[in-house]
């Protein structure tokens, strides 16, 4: 959904020299939410969003960021990066080179133009796609090569440390790894992965409910505390359990009197997600469609309910959702507190369930949304050579 033409002309024009190129999707979550800080399960698939990176060197020892999407410039000196963000778009880039040289890699002055189509503050994960676009941008002009699990833990800490936003692995990881037609079954305790084949005839339908969140707001670290306090609980008995990864339901039936109400309902959705979230996997390798539905709808009552992460808005969406031809399963994707939702349609009948999702949510809420029809897409890679190569 993107012209990598339009970012070598905007680079050529403006830094006279012609950039190398470098795509990183955004992604959209098919389920697991809030089980990877509980080094549990998550299976994102990257998506046909991208943000391209264009970048060339320079001689006098500047960075010079440029964003198409802000139509602003930012200048830093190459040799004396700052330390922390300053809650600005150009946080998300430069944290990346930040970690890089944190590796003990020198930074040389550059110039990187950066160019995207996923939608900022829906939940498809925009400030992931810039952190690994960066990177791998920054990594091939200073000619080192990174594993694509170490540049995502990188990405992922150029988020927690510099921007401060306390982000789990999946958004970075989806975005390095991900593989076309597939979705990515990821465990974020080891970040072992496994591919699970998204047939050819499933589109991937996501509706932006207009609802803006931020991860970075009180409720996500408000539940993540909740999250934690379930486990500690938990580990009083058993004090292997570190993480609600290694709980179950049945802890939950023997303690779950000692923790908060709200804690225990947190617990609940993060160890059942977690079963639903492989269970999701292996759904999909069988070609077991009907199954998948089930566990999404099951997924999203749970994320709704017991984890109270939805709105009325993303609710109604869902909903909704079930009344139009072609669904398999369908729910709330994302941080929660609105965003997306992503729904599995038959491809044959996707612009029809699109258009009577849009019709139907707007008659339902006076809200017209955003829905774009999608396909599971390969990870980050390199889109054009510079000519000067």
């Amino acid at each position: 959904m993107y012209d990598p033409e339009v970012l070598r002309s905007l680079h050529v024009s403006r830094y006279k020299s012609e950039p190398e190129i470098f795509a990183a999707p955004g992604r959209v979550n098919l389920i697991g939410e809030h089980t990877d800080y509980a080094e549990g399960f998550v299976m994102p698939a990257a998506i046909d969003f991208a943000t391209l990176a264009g970048i060339s060197p320079r001689d006098d020892g500047k960075i010079v960021i440029y964003s198409e999407n802000f139509k602003e410039e930012r200048v830093f000196d190459a040799r004396s990066l700052p330390k922390s963000g300053s809650k600005d778009w150009s946080d998300y880039p430069l944290g990346a080179m930040v970690m890089l040289a944190g590796e003990g890699h020198r930074i040389p002055g550059l110039s990187l133009s950066l160019l995207g189509d996923v939608p900022l503050g829906s939940g498809l994960s925009s400030s992931a796609a810039v952190e690994v676009a960066t990177a791998l941008a920054v990594t091939s002009l200073v000619g080192v090569d990174y594993a694509r699990p170490k540049l995502a833990r990188l990405c992922q800490r150029a988020e927690n440390e510099f921007v401060g936003a306390n982000c789990g692995i999946m958004d970075q990881f989806i975005s390095a790894n991900g593989a076309e037609d597939h979705a990515l079954l990821l465990d974020c305790r080891d970040l072992s992965f496994r591919l699970a084949p998204i047939p050819a005839n499933v589109a991937l339908v996501i509706a932006n409910t207009m609802v803006k969140h931020s991860v970075a707001g009180g409720e996500y670290t408000t539940r993540r505390a909740e999250v934690e306090e379930a486990a500690a609980v938990i580990a009083r008995h058993r004090p292997e359990v570190r993480f609600l990864r290694d709980a179950t339901v049945e802890d939950l039936h023997k303690w779950g009197a000692e923790m908060s109400p709200n804690a225990l309902k947190r617990a609940r959705h993060v160890i059942t997600e977690n079963t639903r979230t492989v269970a999701a996997a292996d759904a999909l390798i069988d070609h077991d469609l009907k199954e998948l539905g089930r566990l999404m709808a099951e997924a999203h009552v749970s994320y709704s309910q017991d984890f109270e992460a939805s709105c009325v808005e993303a609710d109604t969406m869902v909903m909704l959702a079930h009344s139009q031809p072609g669904l398999i399963g369908a729910r709330l994707t994302g941080g929660g507190f609105g965003g997306c939702t992503i729904n599995l349609v038959e491809q044959g009948k996707a612009n029809e369930f699109r258009d009577g999702l849009a019709a139907s949510y707007a008659s339902e809420t006076g809200i017209v949304p955003q829905i774009h029809v999608c396909h599971a897409s390969s990870g980050a890679h390199r889109v054009i050579a510079s000519l000067s190569h």
